[in-house]
């Protein structure tokens, strides 16, 4: 009766091990060439940036080939010079317009009939990203007039996040910008913060 329960194992064994290296043999088989155009169409369809690693896991191959496909897709991008580069955007990749064409960029969309923010949620959000974390007082004490529909449009449109509560009487609510703000920005991360200017881009130009 051992046998065959010997001889399943080994043919289970044997199945494994021939799956195993298939899928090693079919990974090498994607040329570099592959690769980048693979994960160049990935970016290039997400409704947001993509990690290097979601890109691995879903081509399957190990996270240095790919970021090593990503470093060459830039400077191809970059040889091109063309209007559209690759960029290190909130924690992922993204394919965004070049800066040397953000006047023309902006006026475009200032001129898209999209919906935009309000002079107080501007104003707010910009208060937000340069002095967060930030409470709803401390938002008053600078612009000088309430903001709570703008703190409500933002989180409605997934700009500003609640980062908590600040250790002091009442313990107001703490907010601060968003992975959406980043990615609405192109921003890699704060770092990187805009001028005044680049709000009214969000803005689409509202007065």
């Amino acid at each position: 009766m051992s046998k065959p329960a010997k001889a399943t194992n080994v043919d289970s064994d044997a199945e494994s091990e021939s799956l195993t290296s298939d899928e090693i043999e079919g990974h090498r088989e994607i040329g570099n060439a592959e690769l980048k155009a693979i994960a160049e169409a990935m970016i290039f369809v997400a409704d947001e940036p993509v990690s290097a690693r979601t890109i691995a896991d879903v081509i399957k191959v190990d996270r240095e080939t790919i970021d090593k496909a990503l470093v060459d897709l830039v400077a191809e991008y970059d040889a091109r010079n063309g209007g559209l580069q690759l960029r290190e955007i909130a924690a992922g990749w993204q394919i965004a317009t070049r800066p040397e064409h953000h006047e023309q960029i902006r006026a475009y969309l200032k001129s898209r009939p999209s919906a935009k923010l309000s002079l107080a949620s501007l104003e707010t959000l910009a208060v937000i990203a340069y002095k967060q974390p930030v409470t709803v007082p401390e938002i008053l004490e600078i612009r000088g007039v309430q903001s709570p529909s703008a703190i409500k449009t933002l989180l409605d449109k997934r700009l500003i996040v609640a980062k908590g509560r600040k250790e002091t009487v009442g313990r107001p609510m703490m907010y601060g910008t968003s992975k959406e703000f980043l990615i609405q920005f192109g921003l890699k991360d704060l770092s990187e913060l805009p001028s005044i200017e680049d709000f009214q881009d969000l803005a689409g130009g509202g007065e």
